[in-house]
């Protein structure tokens, strides 16, 4: 049934577009052509879908299936959303021709306006040219966003303190390692104190980064570089049994070794400068959805940490932040699940003054206008907190829209993020 109601509404919008264009032209070679198209889409997405199963990897070709379905449907909802508000208007009007003058119910049906036509045409352009953009030139558009974050107690050596941190590298599905390594440069270039990356480093299995490993190992920072575990992390998308489970996360663990990151699960480390201290805590992967892997535990992560002291914390997945039902069930795909955490991060024992985190990609579409102060993503509505910064009970969480992408081979209106945060010591505003 979940696949019956998304053909409906895709047969919807193809039937709404076509009778647009039929007002605009009778040419056959160009009404046909549409159902060709579409046809010829719908081949190729089915296709490549039934190529991916357990234990197969989500390949480049089934990626771009994907971006074709997408960039040849979604701007046809514009064309409904015109085409729909016509007919409301059609349907009232039939009913006062009809009954206004002596004529049949066919005759007084109005005609399609070529205007609202040619309006919701032009109008559906827009997304899809922000679609190709997305698929050729956005999925590599690489933005530094710098945020400034105000504790009253940072210690005062680390006022001023510079960390990037970058998320959901998913390295499998790289396809231009020029723009990698430009990426990784412009890293390199904020010249932050530490560097911070909080999960996704592939999209199933270790192997997908073996052609990166070289490309981010010349990442560098002074004090330091520390990551954690992603969802895609673990190889539950990819392997059914304990043992290659466990085989990919050794693997995986040594591809983080080799890059220079300092892997945290559950594990804590400190920074220190002139005598004082701030904490960076790392927990494996929790989140809400019963869908992902919940290993991760603050009790561990911050069992060596002093109950005063400034801790930053990567978890990657937001909804640990505040999640109010810590009680969830996991599913089989889950079974080597053993640690649930005690408490969401902004009621844990302990102050954790800034969780770092990822994972939504803010769905790689959407809409943000930074001089408004405007963002606007579907993922919202399964992640409120979804993009860059929020703030509750004194407690910051910062959410980075991703370094890679996933399924989708591009980004539309959210760009792909390297996140460089400093810590200033003074009196926080409201």
């Amino acid at each position: 049934m979940r696949f019956i109601i998304p053909v409906i509404l895709v047969i919807i919008l193809e039937l709404y577009t076509f009778s647009a264009l039929r007002t605009l032209t009778k040419n056959k070679i160009i009404l046909v052509g549409f159902w060709v198209l579409f046809a010829l889409v719908c081949v190729v997405f089915f296709y490549q879908m039934s190529l991916v199963g357990k234990g197969s990897r989500f390949s480049l070709n089934t990626g771009y299936a994907i971006a074709l379905l997408l960039t040849v449907v979604v701007p046809k909802l514009f064309v409904f959303a015109f085409l729909f508000m016509e007919d409301i208007v059609r349907f009232f009007q039939t009913f006062i021709h009809y009954f206004q003058q002596d004529t049949s119910f066919k005759e007084a049906i109005p005609s399609r306006r070529k205007f609202i036509s040619q309006l919701a045409l032009g109008v559906a352009a827009i997304p899809f040219a922000g679609f190709v953009y997305g698929v050729i030139k956005g999925k590599y558009n690489f933005k530094v966003i710098k945020q400034q974050i105000v504790f009253d107690d940072l210690p005062e050596a680390f006022d001023g303190y510079k960390i990037t941190q970058i998320s959901d590298i998913h390295s499998g599905s790289f396809d231009n390692k020029e723009k990698i390594e430009y990426a990784v440069n412009l890293i390199n270039e904020q010249q932050s104190d530490t560097i911070l990356f909080t999960g996704d480093l592939v999209n199933a299995v270790a192997e997908e980064m073996h052609p990166w490993v070289d490309t981010f190992k010349k990442l560098e920072a002074k004090d330091g570089m520390y990551s954690v575990l992603g969802n895609h992390d673990y190889g539950y998308y990819a392997y059914n049994s304990e043992e290659e489970i466990l085989d990919n996360h050794k693997k995986l663990g040594k591809i983080h070794e080799q890059i220079g990151f300092d892997l945290l699960l559950n594990d804590s480390r400190t920074i220190e400068k002139n005598g004082e201290k701030i904490n960076i805590l790392g927990v494996e992967n929790w989140g809400a959805s019963r869908h992902f892997p919940k290993r991760g535990s603050l009790k561990e992560a911050s069992k060596n940490v002093a109950d005063n002291g400034f801790n930053i914390l990567l978890s990657h997945d937001p909804s640990h932040f505040d999640f109010k039902e810590m009680e969830v069930n996991t599913t089989d795909r889950n079974h080597l699940d053993k640690v649930l955490d005690e408490t969401n991060i902004v009621d844990f024992e302990k102050k954790i003054h800034l969780t770092l985190a990822g994972h939504t990609h803010g769905m790689q579409f959407g809409i943000e206008i930074p001089f408004f102060n405007f963002k606007w993503s579907p993922v919202k509505y399964r992640y409120p907190k979804w993009a860059g910064l929020y703030k509750e009970a004194e407690q910051y969480l910062y959410i980075n829209r991703g370094f890679g992408f996933l399924a989708f081979p591009g980004r539309v209106g959210i760009w792909p993020e390297i996140t460089v945060i400093e810590l200033k010591r003074g009196t926080a505003t409201a």
